[in-house]
């Protein structure tokens, strides 16, 4: 006997098909969300909204051709990053104001954070276009769920300032935040700014996650001591990096880069300052390069007075 099929299902399942041929798009801005390392990681619908765009706009369209070559697509593109986005963004806003649809990519995970495109989505709705988000992989979360510290509230400090003096700054006025932190760091700076983290948050538990859904992908775990020297030893890491920092302890006292500077004046004091810096780098944990340097500002700070 044959089976009753409904014909409601039967549209239903053909709604839902899914196909990379171009179809029609809505006018507007679509943030679309794109693979960080693995390019499987794509959405269905990042991969339809690459296929129908009228425009793609890439941080560097190098790194997205790779993308939409895997998968067969032919948008057409247009590089849209921090160096020339004032040109290019009346352009982009005009073919908004032609009805088109145009998408806008990083070179991996959700754009605007840590990426460009802020000010075109803050123009695009001064303007009066939609902007529809196409989510999908993002570092910061990633590195947050695999860290293995608490995720019900955590802040996304992305990058910390280069130059020490305002990142030691930065540290000191985020210390108090009773949540996760999460940070992007480059693998020159990694030594430098795990010490000065250490220094300003003390004893907190962190991960240090790299290369993300790579091949080589590693996740090291310990306290922000530990880490630092682990890496003042083996040496700058390669690829993208993400640093994950538990929230602080209530109970715990907190540290500061002024508690450290205290400590060196006492040792320094009492002995020569490279036996200041082996005696507190002992005490607090802290790689005993990193405290060394800061001994020798203290040390030529206070000769340049006397």
């Amino acid at each position: 006997m044959p089976q009753n099929r409904d014909p409601q299902s039967r549209d239903a399942r053909r709604e839902h098909s899914f196909s990379l041929e171009p179809a029609a798009l809505a006018p507007g801005l679509h943030v679309v969300a794109t693979p960080i390392g693995n390019l499987s990681d794509v959405t269905l619908r990042a991969l339809q909204v690459l296929a129908s765009a009228d425009l793609v706009l890439c941080e560097d369209t190098r790194v997205t051709r790779r993308l939409i070559e895997r998968y067969g697509l032919k948008p057409a593109l247009l590089a849209y990053h921090d160096h020339n986005a004032a040109a290019v963004r009346p352009r982009v806003l005009a073919r908004l104001g032609e009805g088109a649809a145009v998408a806008l990519v990083s070179d991996a995970g959700t754009p605007l954070i840590s990426d460009p495109g802020y000010k075109l989505v803050e123009a695009a709705i001064a303007a009066g276009h939609r902007v529809y988000p196409v989510p999908g992989p993002s570092a910061a979360l990633a590195a947050l769920v695999a860290a293995g510290l608490p995720t019900d509230r955590f802040l996304f400090e992305g990058f910390l300032p280069v130059k020490a003096g305002q990142r030691r700054t930065r540290i000191g006025e985020i210390a108090s935040v009773p949540a996760t932190l999460v940070l992007y760091e480059s693998g020159p700076r990694l030594t430098r700014s795990l010490a000065d983290l250490a220094a300003g948050l003390g004893a907190r538990p962190a991960a240090v996650c790299r290369e993300l859904t790579k091949l080589y992908e590693e996740i090291r775990r310990g306290s922000l001591a530990e880490l630092s020297a682990h890496y003042a030893k083996a040496g700058p890491p390669k690829g993208e990096i993400v640093i994950v920092i538990g929230p602080p302890d209530a109970d715990a006292p907190a540290a500061s880069f002024e508690e450290l500077d205290r400590r060196l004046e006492v040792a320094l004091a009492k002995l020569s300052l490279k036996d200041a810096a082996a005696a507190i780098a002992a005490e607090t944990g802290l790689p005993r390069r990193e405290v060394y340097r800061r001994a020798l500002a203290l040390a030529g700070a206070r000769g340049s007075k006397e």
